[in-house]
């Protein structure tokens, strides 16, 4: 992670607490960790404190993923952090900025033609400045395969859990999730100001209806049975969605189904149309559109990469679905 002079300290604990801790408990490679800057000692935000002894922008050289720095506010990066952004795009580097580090990607050129996040405050602005950028005004974060964006400081967590998310699947990531405490996914096409009025009757919040619906997934439930438990019409269950999760039923349904898929298949579940039926998606053909479109992979290349090594691929007579374009089943480890 880069910092420099300003930069917001609650980035930086958010980069140190998801990808600097080590997690022993997990029993994988886990994350190096860096900081590094332009100079040793650097002066953050409004001066609450200094860093010394931070290692040089070379570390940044030899990293796989580089997290640039944000600013107080639209203040334009220094001279050698742009260079050292460019550098790391140019060696095939994964670039990721929280907040405000946007105009540091974009400012280093790597974000001309790319679809970036950028926080609400600022939108306008950098709309302005970078018109090349393809600004998401109203997300929590894009994911653009090696250049990931973060709308505001706590949309740094949301993406931060996605690439745990990406790099060790979603078991990992939901175990540092509840380390954290902090909700285990939230979609980053998900809005970022959601209306929160204080409540002037007691509680119905979707919490019951939300619990309920996730012990059912199995099950064809539709947006009408979810209404039917909270005992509302489907349009005030939309309007509820909308305003506390920042989505719709439907949404919301088919990523928790497709979270559950994901878990299923972590575990080692290699029948397609039994991973379909469990997470109710229904069929392999509409569990691997599902999953390809939230995770970007294949269920076969899921499997490869965040199934259990060692886990028995499908032979035959194994009644498996075998997947479309996937070939020959991978070999146990």
């Amino acid at each position: 992670m880069l910092v420099d002079a300003g930069s917001n300290p609650f980035e930086m604990g958010i980069a140190t607490e998801l990808f600097g801790l080590r997690r022993p408990e997990l029993d994988i490679e886990w994350y190096d960790f860096t900081l590094c800057a332009p100079a040793p000692g650097v002066r953050m935000h409004d001066g609450f404190f200094t860093l010394s002894g931070v290692p040089g922008l070379a570390a940044a050289d030899a990293a796989d993923t580089v997290i640039v720095p944000n600013r107080p506010d639209d203040t334009p990066p220094t001279a050698p952090v742009v260079a050292a952004i460019r550098r790391a795009a140019d060696r095939g580097a994964r670039l990721v900025s929280f907040c405000t580090g946007a105009y540091a990607l974009a400012a280093a050129g790597v974000l001309d033609g790319r679809p970036a996040a950028i926080h609400w405050r600022w939108a306008d602005r950098f709309a302005a400045r970078h018109p090349a950028v393809r600004v998401r005004r109203d997300v929590l974060f894009v994911d653009d395969g090696d250049v990931l964006t973060a709308a505001g400081s706590a949309a740094a967590l949301d993406l931060g859990l996605h690439l745990i998310r990406r790099d060790h699947g979603a078991e990992v990531a939901n175990h540092v999730s509840r380390r954290l405490v902090f909700a285990a996914h939230r979609d980053g096409g998900q809005r970022q100001f959601i209306e929160r009025p204080v409540p002037a009757v007691p509680d119905a919040s979707l919490a019951p209806v939300l619990a309920w619906a996730v012990e059912r997934l199995d099950r064809p439930l539709t947006v009408a049975d979810l209404a039917g438990y909270a005992a509302v019409s489907p349009a005030t269950l939309h309007r509820r969605f909308a305003r506390e999760l920042g989505t719709t039923p439907l949404a919301w349904l088919t990523g928790e189904r497709v979270a559950l898929a994901c878990r299923l298949i972590e575990r080692g579940e290699y029948r397609l149309e039994v991973v379909a039926r469990t997470s109710g998606l229904g069929t392999a053909a509409n569990l691997r559109t599902q999953v390809r479109r939230r995770t970007g992979l294949s269920p076969s290349a899921y499997r490869a990469r965040f199934g259990p090594a060692g886990a028995a691929a499908p032979g035959p007579g194994s009644g498996s679905v075998p997947e479309k374009g996937a070939g020959p089943a991978p070999r146990p480890c």
